[in-house]
């Protein structure tokens, strides 16, 4: 919820790269806020504060800027991709209660049967929800569920208020087991050969020695 994730934003006067790198440097991460016809503004927010918000996804936060109070949405979080800094960070104007369209990641709970594979298909469900209801995740259970059970996007049960906007019929999970690979049946087919011809060395040699105790 936005009223537990508060953070207090700088207004930025200094951009560029030399800028960024400074303020990140300081322990702060620049951010841009644009939406509902608004011009951009540049703000800076504190950075370890900022990354423990950003452990969730689609978080909502309450910014005080200067004294003024700003309800935002977290729309898109740049990293480095070696170290995983965060960079830069995307923020989106939001009302109470107006819905937005976000992408909400699925959590799988529970064991298929003894035996099977949980394939996951879709990681996240595009759906619709209050701004400052957005669920952190939606829970699909596959307990005891056999090879051949498939859950669809319309069989995931949303909370309260959220909307379907990803297609109803789009596979999410589905149960399967192991099959062999082609390795797999090579290395039996062939370990099968060896003792067979063991198997025939054997008896060959039983009735060589067989004919031997004959003479």
């Amino acid at each position: 919820m936005a009223d537990d994730n508060k953070l207090s934003a700088d207004v930025r006067e200094a951009f560029g790269k030399g800028a960024a790198r400074k303020l990140r440097a300081v322990g702060k991460i620049p951010a841009v806020i644009y939406g509902h016809g608004t011009d951009p503004q540049h703000v800076t927010l504190p950075g370890h504060e900022t990354a423990l918000l950003l452990r969730k996804s689609n978080v909502v936060v309450t910014l005080d800027i200067a004294g003024d109070k700003q309800l935002v949405l977290v729309k898109d979080v740049q990293k480095d991709p070696v170290r995983q800094v965060i960079e830069h960070v995307d923020l989106i104007v939001v009302r109470k209660g107006e819905k937005v369209t976000v992408d909400v990641p699925v959590h799988v709970e529970g064991e298929s049967y003894p035996g099977t594979l949980v394939m996951l298909d879709h990681n996240t469900l595009t759906v619709e929800a209050e701004a400052t209801h957005i669920p952190e995740s939606l829970t699909v259970s596959v307990e005891g569920l056999e090879e051949g059970t498939q859950i669809h996007a319309g069989d995931v049960t949303l909370p309260s208020g959220t909307t379907l906007v990803t297609d109803p019929e789009a596979l999410v999970i589905h149960i399967t087991v192991p099959r062999a690979s082609a390795a797999d049946v090579a290395d039996e087919a062939a370990v099968e050969q060896m003792a067979e011809a063991s198997s025939m060395a054997d008896a060959v040699e039983a009735e060589a020695e067989a004919a031997a105790d004959s003479e």
